[in-house]
């Protein structure tokens, strides 16, 4: 009894400067394992006759569920409980030899065990009712240290990986190209999580299976080609649930689908863009239980970037495969739009003349032709088809399938427009019209007749005086019954006649100018006694020019005819 009274008085002189210094520890420091070190440093102060603490090898592997040996029951009842001899007491669980006495006193928070304090003891009836009481003193303020150091650590680890999330979404956005992007998100994924098995799923064009697009087995890419139907197997289940699937122990999961034998616990997160899952990443490892609620939650955070970054590179590569296959297209087009003008010049016996269209895009709307009369008669036209590209051109094509249509007739001018707008009038297309200049040279007579439908007035150059032909008229294919003037012209040697589209005068420098008639009357008189080639390249050089550094917003046609005399030789 006096032994008894002794340990008594001890202990009690020492509650007080003791419960000081667990309140000093879990006040001090809010990292985990530096609070569980310190604090049972403190405890073994007390217990100065026995050590504290289990080696690596058996911390390690020490695993105890709620309710199974003396720390389990602690925890699962919430009190304390003192073993004076385990040898006698069936709950005890064996974890390292020669023990005889075991204490484990709950730690707990708001009515909620967080832990067990678990001492042993060599020596059987080595802990009494007072270390008991006094463990229990420590344990609640341990409790509540623990609890804020735990708090604390997974605070600091969330917010670590919210940086490391917001580093990966800004990398993953800026790579465009599908398969360096799911190379790179499973190089990423293993800076969160240290998976052992790893692969990116995306649902097919149908959207009735899962192909393996990018797999990872301990770090090395490998290729996997069984397809996962969707709703089958862990990852098809996440796909057809929209929903992460957390699988502790796959042996227990009748879902799961054996691609490796090795695996025990599976991760899998659907990729859902604009709420239509695209795909699936799923992660193993070999270690049972080793995925947890924290590491679904980050990878669902990141899987939603990564849906985003897969969807952006799979349209830039449609995109990308779009505009090559338009490129294809419109080379085609321009190749087959440019064999449909002339392929040379005409040779008259009077006559000199010389063409050029030059689209604003890759093909235009513009279009001119010359088309063999009968004897020694030859149509000249010049056209402008409203709006600009692919069906600028189509309907190009098609005013040009019509003037060859009715040429055998061999019409007029005016005659011939009105055909012409008749036919287009019955194909009527909502915005599409046509605007043409048609004429006919008699290179026996030297007779020029001319008849327009909505083209600039062609200038006229005879006798060193240079002027406008009047003649206009209302488009093509716009009113059914439209009618056109026709002039006719009775030239000498040296007169020149040029035709050109809207897109000459409507040229447009930097400040906004318009290249304008002024400037084309100035240009075809001051060259007016060169030939007609160097006239055509003369107007397109003093266009080019005004229009320098600015894009070209409409095609640009000229076609200029010029009698022959006896002048000298020309530029």
């Amino acid at each position: 009894m006096v032994e008894m009274a002794a340990v008594q008085t001890e202990l009690q002189s020492r509650i007080e400067p003791l419960l000081l210094e667990v309140a000093d520890v879990v006040n001090t420091t809010l990292d985990l394992d530096t609070t569980l070190r310190r604090v049972a440093a403190l405890v073994r102060k007390v217990y100065f006759r026995f050590s504290v603490g289990h080696s690596h090898e058996v911390a390690d592997r020490m695993r105890i569920k709620v309710g199974e040996g003396v720390t389990g029951v602690a925890a699962q009842r919430a009190e304390a409980i003192l073993v004076n001899d385990v040898a006698n007491d069936p709950r005890y669980i064996s974890a390292v030899p020669n023990v005889r006495s075991e204490i484990a006193v709950p730690l707990i928070v708001k009515n909620r065990v967080i832990g067990v304090i678990d001492i042993e003891s060599p020596q059987p009836d080595h802990f009494t009712e007072e270390h008991k009481r006094l463990l229990t003193l420590i344990a609640s303020r341990m409790a509540v240290g623990i609890e804020n150091a735990r708090l604390y650590t997974r605070i600091s680890r969330q917010a670590k990986s919210l940086l490391l999330l917001n580093e990966i979404a800004r990398e993953l956005t800026s790579i465009l190209n599908v398969d360096e992007l799911l190379k790179r998100i499973g190089e990423l994924v293993s800076r969160l999580i240290d998976f052992q098995m790893f692969s990116i799923l995306l649902v097919d064009a149908a959207g009735e299976k899962l192909q393996h697009r990018f797999s990872l087995r301990f770090q090395e890419n490998i290729h996997l080609k069984n397809d996962i139907p969707i709703g089958k197997g862990i990852v098809g289940a996440a796909a057809e649930q929209k929903k992460a699937v957390l699988i502790r122990d796959v042996k227990k999961d009748t879902r799961y689908i054996e691609t490796n034998p090795e695996t025990r616990s599976e991760l899998a997160v659907p990729l859902i863009y604009k709420d239509k899952v695209i795909g699936v990443l799923d992660l193993e490892h070999t270690k049972k239980g080793f995925f947890t609620d924290d590491h679904q939650r980050t990878i669902t955070t990141l899987a939603a970037q990564i849906a985003i970054a897969l969807e952006n590179a799979r349209l830039y590569e449609e995109i990308g495969k779009q505009e090559r296959r338009l490129e294809r297209d419109l080379a085609m087009a321009r190749e087959l739009q440019f064999r449909l003008l002339p392929p040379s010049r005409p040779q008259l016996a009077n006559l000199e003349i010389a063409a050029k269209f030059s689209p604003a895009r890759a093909i235009g709307g513009d279009l001119y032709d010359f088309i063999k009369y009968s004897q020694s008669r030859m149509a000249f036209v010049i056209g402008d088809i409203s709006g600009k590209g692919a069906p600028a051109a189509i309907y190009a094509a098609l005013v040009s399938g019509i003037l060859r249509s009715h040429a055998p007739m061999e019409p007029g001018p005016a005659e011939m427009l009105a055909a012409v707008n008749y036919s287009l009038a019955e194909r009527r297309i909502d915005g599409q019209f046509c605007s043409l200049i048609y004429s006919v040279w008699d290179d026996q007579n030297l007779t020029l007749q001319v008849a327009n439908s909505g083209l600039p007035r062609p200038i006229y150059c005879h006798k060193g005086k240079t002027q406008f032909i009047e003649a206009t008229g209302l488009p093509l294919g716009l009113f059914d019954d439209a009618e056109y003037d026709e002039f006719t012209f009775q030239a000498e040697p040296e007169d020149l006649f040029v035709f050109f589209s809207d897109g000459i005068l409507d040229a447009t420098n930097r400040a906004g100018d318009l290249f304008g008639r002024t400037r084309l009357e100035k240009i075809i008189s001051n060259c007016a006694d060169n030939s007609a080639d160097s006239i055509v390249k003369s107007v397109f050089k003093a266009v080019a020019e005004h229009a320098a550094g600015v894009e070209t917003f409409d095609d640009e046609t000229v076609v200029a005819i010029r009698v022959k005399g006896s002048a000298s030789k020309r530029k």
